[in-house]
C-alpha cells in the first residue's frame, strides 16, 4: 500500500534524480521505497506526466489542499461512503439533508478542491439527497473504506492523516458536526432560592455516531483545540459549556 508523500517530496527526490544521485540513496534520503524512486522517475521524467490536478496525493505525489482534505474527512466519516463503480472507478457519495443547500453546495466545492478536476453530482431524493463524484483514488485517500458499515469495523486515522488532522482540526469538527451533528437550543430547570422551579435555555453541540472510533477521533480533535465535551450517553458527544459553545460557533455554527 503506497503511502501519502508531499509534493515537496517528490519535487525533492526528482531534482536529486536529475543530479545524478543514485535511486537507492534517494529513497534512503527521503524515507521511500527504492521502487517508489523509479516509479517517479518513470511518471515524470519519463513519461512526462504532470504533477497536482487529477494525480493522487498517496500514489502520485500531487499536491492536496490538506485544509479541504480534513474538512472532506469529516463528512466522509459522518454521512460519507465509497462504492465501486465499473472499470476500477470508485463513487464517493455524501448524503446530506436537500434543506440545507448551502452546505451541499460547500460539499461539492470541498470535493472540487481535493480532487481539482472533479464534476460532483448533486443527486436529489425526497428528503436526502447525495452528492457524488468518480476517481480512481478515493479509497487511497480516504483509506478508511471497507466492507460494512463503518461503525461494525475498525476506523483508525493513518499517521498521514493524523498530521492533516493536528494541523486542520477545526475543518475536521465542521465535516463532522454537520454530518452527524447539530446545534440545539436545550433547557434545563433549577431551583429558586423560594423553593421554585426556573426553566433556563442554552445552546448546545451534539454529535451521535455508532462507532466509538468515530467519536474518539472527533473527541481528539476537540482535545487538541481545548474544548470540554462530554458523553451524555453511550453514542453521543456533546458540548454545552458557553465558552466552548462560542469556540464551535466560529468554524461550525448553524446548520444553512
Amino acid at each position: 500500500m503506497p503511502h501519502f508523500r508531499s509534493r515537496e517530496t517528490v519535487e525533492s527526490a526528482l531534482r536529486m534524480s536529475d543530479d545524478g544521485v543514485s535511486d537507492r540513496v534517494n529513497a534512503e534520503i527521503h524515507g521511500v521505497a527504492l521502487r517508489t524512486i523509479r516509479t517517479w522517475r518513470r511518471r515524470y521524467q519519463v513519461e512526462g506526466r504532470t504533477r497536482g490536478g487529477a494525480g493522487c496525493p498517496r500514489c502520485d505525489g500531487a499536491e492536496l489542499d490538506e485544509a479541504a482534505y480534513a474538512l472532506l474527512l469529516g463528512w466522509y466519516l459522518g454521512d460519507g461512503s465509497i462504492a465501486r463503480a465499473r472499470r476500477g472507478v470508485f463513487t464517493l457519495q455524501i448524503a446530506n439533508d436537500q434543506k440545507y443547500p448551502e452546505l451541499n453546495q460547500e460539499i461539492a466545492a470541498t470535493i472540487k478542491l481535493v480532487k481539482p478536476n472533479a464534476s460532483p453530482c448533486l443527486r436529489g431524493g425526497s428528503s436526502a439527497i447525495r452528492i457524488e463524484a468518480r476517481w480512481k483514488h478515493w479509497p487511497c485517500v480516504f483509506p478508511q473504506h471497507g466492507v460494512g458499515r463503518k461503525h461494525l469495523r475498525k476506523i483508525e486515522l493513518h499517521p498521514w492523516q493524523r498530521e492533516i488532522v493536528a494541523k486542520y482540526p477545526e475543518q475536521l469538527l465542521r465535516g463532522l458536526f454537520h454530518s452527524d451533528g447539530c446545534r440545539v437550543v436545550n433547557w434545563a430547570s433549577k431551583t429558586t432560592a423560594d423553593g421554585g422551579s426556573k426553566r433556563y435555555h442554552y445552546l448546545r453541540y451534539q454529535f451521535s455516531n455508532e462507532s466509538e472510533d468515530i467519536r474518539n477521533i472527533l473527541t481528539d480533535a476537540l482535545d487538541l483545540l481545548g474544548i470540554p465535551w462530554r458523553q451524555p450517553r453511550r453514542n453521543a458527544i456533546a458540548v454545552s459549556r458557553r465558552e466552548a459553545v462560542a469556540a464551535l460557533d466560529t468554524f461550525v455554527g448553524p446548520k444553512r
